[in-house]
């Protein structure tokens, strides 16, 4: 999964091919990218883009993730229909807020995204459960569930609350051995900010970046993929790890531990 996943409007079929193309993997949404009226068109988009054999031309249920509504809802159950008519198993759990929630999906592989208060607080049960294969955060309807009014700063900076939010998720995945996703930028022509925001993401542990729109899928790769200096140094400290052995040692002036060859370790990773 990643760098680079996309949000797709599932009731514009006509951009489901394109976004698959221009991602890493693309997300179908059912939740709040489809008016509500406009719900059981948009799952009629999904069945109708299947050929007679169920499967579809343009999409890859390898690299296809359907975000379905919230649990106990009445649209969540229509979801759940239609998805057993697809070659679709990869779901987007909208609002996620219990481990009971998870249970609902079994047989799914489940992202569960965080985006509550109630959420938030129980990431880690949410993350054992075994059919998660990756938790999200979302800010914005976190801020909602909390009753304010935006995420962010006036210089765009998340807020104190956002930032717990994003840090507790990232924990909770990675202590259930999960992947962790990053929340959208949503000011979407600001590429520099969500640059450094995705250079942030990286340097803290998420392995994945979620994007609204195809112009950010570029700039997410390119943080994620590290530079020609970053893999060389971290080939030479690797390099002089095993030639000194087991234990601390010096590096270019610098004691090197565990930990730091581990971050060399997670940087040649995501040159593959």
């Amino acid at each position: 999964m990643g760098p680079a996943l996309l949000f797709c409007p599932a009731d514009r079929p006509e951009r489901f091919g394109k976004a698959a193309e221009r991602s890493d993997a693309v997300i179908l949404d059912l939740e709040d990218a489809v008016a509500p009226a406009d719900k059981q068109r948009a799952r009629g988009a999904i069945l109708a883009q299947l050929g007679s054999e169920g499967e579809s031309a343009e999409l890859d249920p390898s690299r296809t993730i359907v975000r379905i509504n919230p649990a106990g809802t009445e649209e969540f159950t229509k979801d759940l229909h239609c998805l057993a008519h697809t070659p679709y198993r990869t779901v987007m759990l909208a609002k996620a807020e219990s481990a009971a929630q998870l249970r609902e999906l079994a047989g799914y592989r489940v992202v569960a995204l965080c985006e509550t208060a109630k959420g938030i607080v129980n990431a880690a049960a949410i993350a054992a459960e075994p059919n998660v294969v990756a938790l999200m955060w979302g800010a914005e309807d976190l801020i909602a569930s909390l009753g304010g009014t935006s995420s962010r700063t006036d210089d765009g900076g998340y807020r104190a609350v956002a930032l717990h939010a994003r840090s507790t998720v990232l924990l909770a995945a990675k202590a259930a051995g999960k992947e962790a996703i990053d929340a959208v930028y949503v000011d979407i022509p600001d590429l520099e900010g969500l640059a450094a925001e995705s250079r942030d993401a990286v340097a803290s542990g998420f392995g994945v970046k979620a994007c609204i729109h195809p112009s950010q899928v570029a700039v997410v790769r390119e943080a994620y993929a590290p530079s020609p200096e970053a893999l060389a140094e971290a080939k030479e400290l690797l390099a002089a790890a095993a030639a000194a052995g087991s234990g601390v040692f010096q590096f270019k002036g610098k004691m090197i531990d565990g930990p730091i060859l581990k971050h060399a370790e997670a940087t040649l990773r995501r040159a593959v």
